[in-house]
């Protein structure tokens, strides 16, 4: 009889039990290992720095190598560089000639005030601890971080601007989150998730450890599973597991430690929900921070089968770090696998010595690492999937039945994309709708009111960036309140007019949000204009200016508020000087009166005084808290604003756009407002991507003051997805789309009043003014006839609705208070109805899509008859090399010549049969007499080209770049010196 039949199983059973007894006394087998040497060089609460193999000071040894610093994620002990000495990475580096280093955070639920970390605790503890390791070694750190720990590498890279780095290895860690999500959970639903998950569970609770770790498992439970069974299995054959054993006891128990609530609310938020590690933008103990500002090399480690750290996400790095030099190392593992176990220690990490010794010049470019290349910027959501993992771990033959179900998987995924993303923006878009819809003359409604319930719903949420600064709700509405006191300690009630002479900047959007909660009147007055006629007109009693604008002030004939100015506040005033330092009163010390309420203002009151030139005079534009709303509330709506938006506020304040778009919108929108000091080419690119801008507003030729500039460069990736506003010219904004591609042109026209409002919201028709805003009043043209200036009538006497591609006056069926000035009519359509001419001509398409044709009162009438200045400039502004158009009158003789002055992109040129095949059918009126080049157009304060200097200038001279409409062809030929002549005697 063979007796091993009996012992084997036997002696198997005994060995089980006893490694199994083993396991559950001490939680795993004693492998004998012990971890490899270091010293805390450096120990305060938030870290400690352990140097691993320290050199010998007593024998005067250092070492050779370059020294990498490795971080590890929040919820994962910084013993995971070295779960086993010979394999693990601090040890592998160490005898590749690299001095390792580790920042330790500890576990936070420890430590005294841990679990009240933020990220930006981590971030800063970082860079002090790069600090420390240059001045020991004297040499440029390379910065390796493992999942979130090489998200903490790339923000703290930025947050230094690449000081003292050599480089950054990251292993596994998500760059564009929204890009591919664990578990392929859909990138258009996550935003809202992450929100809601940051402001109402992680703002309560905390992580402990052994949640994370079993969070990490969860995330790939297939794995977990198979590798538990695998240890059950072999736990009789003690020398196979051993070796792998160190790795088995850290991630199923010593490996893990707790997750501080405040963290993981601003991971969420900043990186999930807003995703800014692509856009740039998030906060670091205020200063706002960008991955753009990376220029050091990268080598980001991929894992195939990644499931957290998925590759699209990975690659993110290269569109987010344009100019940091990007690679890759491509490895087939799972996230844990990067960085330890058997593909770590023969893959990963001989390929990061080599990498750290190419750099140092001492080596080759190591072998699978290649230069990374540009991803798509669009988030297609086809990330690693449960059939990836699930190939991974099995046969080939089940490879193929798994792919087909991913296709399928795939299909299902595409086809349900586009609704879910409507049905998000349309949860989004309605309650504004809705809302707005609501609003009659009684309502309470205001900006001050919409700014208190932002603070109210996010008091931490970032409402203000400037000067590389961000202020959250809570912090601006703190301001606010307190402003409210100072003017009611000075006298100032509701319905008072205060002017506003101010530079766009923190202190005058708080001084025009505090008349607004007051219930007073804000009078902006344009800085660079007739302050004393904008006053006289806005009736303005008191004056609020901040201290570079005290002087001009004071030459006005009332008391003057000074507010803001920054840290620099000399005055120097003389002790008659009827001047109030705002800053100097205690708003503590201010009883609020009887009558205060906040917000008292109801949408029929007064709420600003805007002012704009016409023909060189000073014109007042009242707004009211109605017209207020509906530009506030309609902006939001048509661009879409969330709190995932930053809107980069080009305009002034002082101008309609600037507080009625980019403000009010981003108010409305619960968006982060950024302002800006003008359209400065040298800080407009560093800040979209510092701010992580989103939407860009504008005022007409604007932005041509910033993508013209010389200097100009937009090179790899940039966060902007719109920009909004009105008037930009045809040529500028075909220029705009081709340089901020995939970034696309929300064009508004909204009258003076706000009773019509349309906007361009899909963008597809360079230079249409889209359709009526929804929410809204109703508009409608009125058939017209531009021969005899008059509106037509049909059979029964009402006014006749226009047809398609007809020209029409624009008309508004009025909401709300009518101004005074305007031209109201009644039995328009139907008998005793009412509405509101805008005085405006305008087309509408086949499509319902309107075109801004002329004002009633500007029509050029020829001799051949009528000549429409908007449908011509947008007609030649379509022509690559015009930069700018614009169509005036020239009256010779008694007769009327049409000419069309064009300003031309640098080094940009005309050719006659192009400008007249762009003139050749345009959708109504005629084409002009002359065409002619300008070196360069006068513009308004606001950006406008103006009309009047060119006309002033006559008939223009005969030139190489001057064309005349030849009668006989209808096409366009050189100007000379005798058809001048001739045109001045005969038209």
């Amino acid at each position: 009889m063979d007796l091993s039949a009996i012992t084997r199983p036997v002696g198997r059973l005994v060995a089980t039990a006893q490694n199994g007894l083993e396991v559950l006394r001490y939680g795993g087998l004693e492998t004998g290992a012990v971890p490899s040497p270091f010293q805390i060089i450096e120990s305060v609460p938030m870290y400690r720095l352990r140097r691993y193999f320290p050199p010998d000071t007593r024998r005067g040894t250092t070492p050779t190598g370059p020294p990498v610093l490795m971080v590890h994620p929040m919820m994962m002990s910084a013993d995971m560089w070295d779960v086993t000495r010979d394999d693990g990475a601090v040890g592998i580096l160490h005898k590749a000639g690299i001095d390792p280093w580790v920042i330790d955070f500890g576990s936070p639920d420890k430590i005294e005030g841990g679990m009240q970390r933020t990220l930006a605790d981590h971030v800063v503890a970082l860079s002090e601890a790069i600090d420390t390791v240059k001045t020991v070694t004297g040499r440029d750190v390379h910065l390796a971080g493992y999942s979130q720990g090489g998200m903490f590498a790339y923000q703290t890279a930025a947050y230094r601007r690449s000081k003292d780095l050599a480089s950054i290895v990251a292993f596994g860690a998500p760059v564009d989150t929204l890009a591919a999500l664990p578990m392929n959970l859909p990138a258009s639903l996550a935003p809202a998730a992450a929100d809601f998950m940051a402001d109402h569970v992680f703002s309560r609770i905390d992580i402990p450890g052994w949640l994370a770790r079993t969070g990490f498992q969860m995330l790939d439970p297939i794995k977990t599973a198979q590798s538990r069974l695998e240890f059950l299995l072999q736990l009789h054959d003690r020398e196979a597991l051993l070796p792998r054993e160190q790795q088995r006891r850290f991630l199923a128990s010593e490996g893990w430690i707790a997750w501080s609530g405040p963290a993981i609310s601003e991971l969420l938020k900043q990186f999930i929900a807003h995703n800014r590690m692509m856009t740039g933008g998030f906060a670091i103990h205020g200063d706002l921070v960008t991955l753009s500002d990376i220029d050091c090399p990268v080598l980001a480690v991929i894992g195939e089968v990644d499931d957290i750290g998925q590759p699209a996400s990975v690659r993110g790095i290269k569109r987010a770090a344009p100019r940091a030099d990007a690679y890759e190392f491509l490895i087939r593992a799972g996230h844990f696998g990067l960085v330890v176990g058997s593909k770590a220690a023969t893959q990963t990490w001989p390929t990061v010595a080599e990498w750290v010794r190419w750099l140092d010049g001492g080596g080759t470019m190591p072998e699978g690492v290649t230069p990374m290349a540009l991803q798509p910027a669009q988030h297609t959501e086809s990330g690693v999937s449960i059939t990836s993992r699930l190939a991974h771990s099995t046969a080939a033959a089940t490879e193929m039945a798994l792919s087909v179900a991913r296709s399928a998987a795939g299909a299902l995924v595409t086809a349900n994309r586009s609704a879910r993303t409507l049905a998000v923006e349309t949860a989004r878009t309605l309650p504004r709708l809705a809302r707005l819809g609501q609003v009659n003359d009684h309502t309470r409604i205001s900006l001050g009111r919409i700014m208190s319930e932002q603070a109210h719903e996010a008091p931490k949420g970032e409402a203000l960036l400037f000067d590389g600064r961000v202020h959250t709700y809570e912090a601006v509405d703190r301001r606010v309140n307190n402003v409210v006191r100072g003017l009611i300690e000075v006298g100032v009630r509701q319905g008072t007019r205060v002017a506003v002479l101010m530079e766009t900047r923190p202190s005058a959007l708080v001084a025009i949000a505090a008349l607004s909660r007051l219930g007073a009147v804000a009078v902006l007055v344009p800085p660079d204009g007739d302050l004393a006629a904008a006053v006289r007109l806005g009736a303005a009693t008191e004056i609020i200016a901040d201290p570079s604008h005290l002087d001009a002030a004071r030459r006005l004939d009332m008391r003057v508020l000074v507010l803001g100015g920054g840290e620099s506040r000399d005055l120097h005033l003389p002790e008659d000087a009827d001047v109030v330092d705002m800053e100097q009163i205690d708003p503590d010390l201010v009883d609020l009166p009887g009558w205060y309420r906040p917000n008292p203002g109801l949408a029929r009151d007064l709420a600003f005084i805007a002012f704009s030139t016409v023909s060189g005079d000073v014109v007042a534009r009242q707004i009211t808290n109605y017209r207020w709303a509906l530009s506030a509330f309609g902006t939001a709506s048509a661009a879409n604003l969330s709190r995932s938006d930053t809107v980069y506020c080009l305009t002034p304040l002082h101008h309609q756009s600037g507080l009625l778009v980019s403000l009010s919108g981003a108010v409305v929108g619960g968006a982060r407002i950024a302002l800006s000091r003008g359209p400065r080419p040298d800080r407009f690119v560093q800040e979209i991507r510092q701010y992580g801008v989103t939407v860009v507003t504008y005022t007409w030729a604007m932005l041509r003051e910033v993508i013209d500039d010389p200097g100009f460069s937009l090179t790899g990736n940039h966060p902007v997805r719109l920009f909004i506003g009105s008037g930009m010219p045809a040529g500028l904004w075909k220029r705009v789309v081709e340089v901020f591609e995939p970034a696309n042109v929300v064009e508004f026209f909204a009258t003076t009043d706000g009773q019509a409002v349309l906007a361009n919201v899909s963008g597809a028709k360079i230079g249409s003014k889209g359709r009526p805003l929804p929410g809204g009043g109703e508009v409608a043209l009125a058939a017209y006839d531009p021969e005899d200036n008059l509106i037509l009538e049909d059979e029964r006497g009402f006014i006749r609705r226009a047809e398609a591609n007809e020209v029409g006056v624009l008309l508004a069926h009025p909401r709300g208070p009518v101004d005074p000035l305007a031209s109201v009519k009644r039995g328009v359509f139907a008998p005793a109805d009412t509405w509101v001419s805008t005085e405006y001509l305008f087309r509408r398409d086949e499509d319902g899509d309107y075109w801004l044709v002329d004002n009633r009162a500007a029509v050029i009438h020829t001799a051949r008859g009528p000549v429409f200045a908007a449908t011509v400039n947008d007609a030649v502004g379509r022509l690559g090399a015009v930069d700018m158009a614009v169509t005036y009158k020239v009256d010779v003789d008694g007769q009327t010549v049409a000419v069309t002055a064009l300003a031309l992109c640098p080094g940009g040129s005309i050719p006659s049969a192009d400008l007249s095949e762009a003139l050749a059918d345009l959708p109504v009126g005629n084409a002009p007499d002359i065409v002619h080049v300008v070196a360069d157009m006068t513009l308004t304060a606001t950006y406008r080209p103006l009309a009047g200097p060119l006309q002033k200038q006559g008939l223009p001279k005969a030139s190489r770049n001057a064309w005349y409409r030849d009668p006989d062809t209808n096409r366009y030929k050189r100007l000379t010196a005798a058809v001048r002549t001739e045109i001045a005697g005969s038209r």
